[in-house]
């Protein structure tokens, strides 16, 4: 395994890290318990998760997946030996943002992330997590697939003042180590860092975006604040929902896998994403690679990203993800990568 900083911490952080949202709906307890078991032997530290998970977010499944490592925790007594992420949610705008969590109310104020944080180390059975995530936005902004930005006047948010005061209060009470932001616009990674060395207070050491052979718009703003700021990328959906494997291409729906049961998942779904991940799949097979390592080798050379978050709903999916980062891809396949991009520019934003 290989490890980056994380942020301006001295925390070294797995450049593969265990994604856990499939957890409490495609996984069951002890599957949670063997991933962990499996990624920890293989040198993941970093454990990511999130108070809404698993996802699709449902109110009879909400929170068991930091319940299952909370389980795991108290079984192994390993708290030790792994960085421990976890995220509170955002306000909700749509059906599909846990509405079902504190009943929709889930702003970025003192009172939610208070209430957030206690539940959530109750779940996980600690008293403390490593990384504390805004898992998106408080304001209306462009994020979850949304390319245009559309303003809205005088909208009734938290300001981000308030949010910092309350995670810097958790901070120096020991709750959290450090803080990170998710779904995160240029702007307002820029807003939080101002803030935070204006008023003296806890400053983000990481975002936690969407990027893959599929979705490169990090690269567009964010990814130069994150190299000058030392804000890294932890990439989430690198396999763009498992679509780079190339298991869906020609319509194909296989038995037990996530767009087979859950047909909400549609970002990688149009015509433009099926002939770019043809390209990527064909492109793996004419060089002996494994498409699933081809795509995850490339999001791990990124000079921007802090680790890969993987997600897996079986132990040879996730032996496969992990080894990844053996995988060295020539400067040929480097160039066709970037050729493809050329023709398909960020088919699933």
């Amino acid at each position: 395994m290989q490890y980056r900083k994380l942020g301006t911490t001295d925390i070294d952080v797995s450049v593969i890290a265990l994604g856990t949202m499939t957890w409490g709906e495609q996984n069951t307890e002890a599957e949670a318990h063997a991933q962990l078991d499996y990624a920890i032997g293989q040198g993941v530290n970093l454990v990511d998760t999130a108070e809404m998970y698993p996802v699709p977010p449902r109110p009879e499944t909400q929170g068991s997946t930091e319940k299952y490592i909370g389980t795991w925790l108290q079984k192994t007594g390993k708290r030790g030996q792994i960085i421990l992420a976890t995220k509170v949610a955002g306000r909700v705008r749509n059906a599909g943002q846990a509405g079902n969590v504190r009943g929709g109310q889930t702003r970025h104020d003192r009172a939610n992330i208070e209430a957030a944080l206690n539940d959530s180390l109750k779940r996980l059975q600690t008293d403390y997590v490593d990384l504390y995530q805004l898992h998106w936005p408080d304001r209306t902004t462009n994020f979850f697939g949304q390319l245009g930005y559309e303003h809205v006047e005088d909208e009734d948010t938290v300001p981000i003042a308030e949010t910092l005061q309350v995670l810097d209060d958790l901070v120096k009470a020991g709750k959290i180590r450090h803080i990170g932001l998710s779904n995160e616009t240029p702007w307002g990674v820029n807003q939080f860092l101002r803030i935070a060395e204006q008023q003296g207070l806890a400053r983000v050491v990481s975002i936690q975006n969407p990027y893959s052979l599929l979705n490169r718009t990090f690269e567009i703003g964010n990814a130069e604040i994150s190299i000058r700021e030392n804000v890294g990328l932890l990439a989430y959906s690198p396999l763009a929902f498992g679509h780079l494997t190339g298991k869906y291409l020609n319509g194909a729906k296989p038995a037990g896998a996530r767009i087979t049961l859950f047909e909400r998942f549609a970002r990688y779904k149009s015509e433009n994403a099926e002939q770019a991940t043809q390209a990527y799949v064909d492109l793996a097979q004419a060089h002996g690679l494994d498409p699933a390592q081809l795509a995850l080798a490339y999001v791990n050379t990124r000079r921007f990203v802090t680790s890969n978050i993987i997600g897996a709903t079986n132990l040879a999916q996730l032996k496969t993800d992990i080894d990844s980062i053996d995988v060295r891809l020539s400067d040929e396949v480097l160039q066709e990568i970037e050729r493809i991009h050329q023709l398909f520019p960020n088919p699933s934003p």
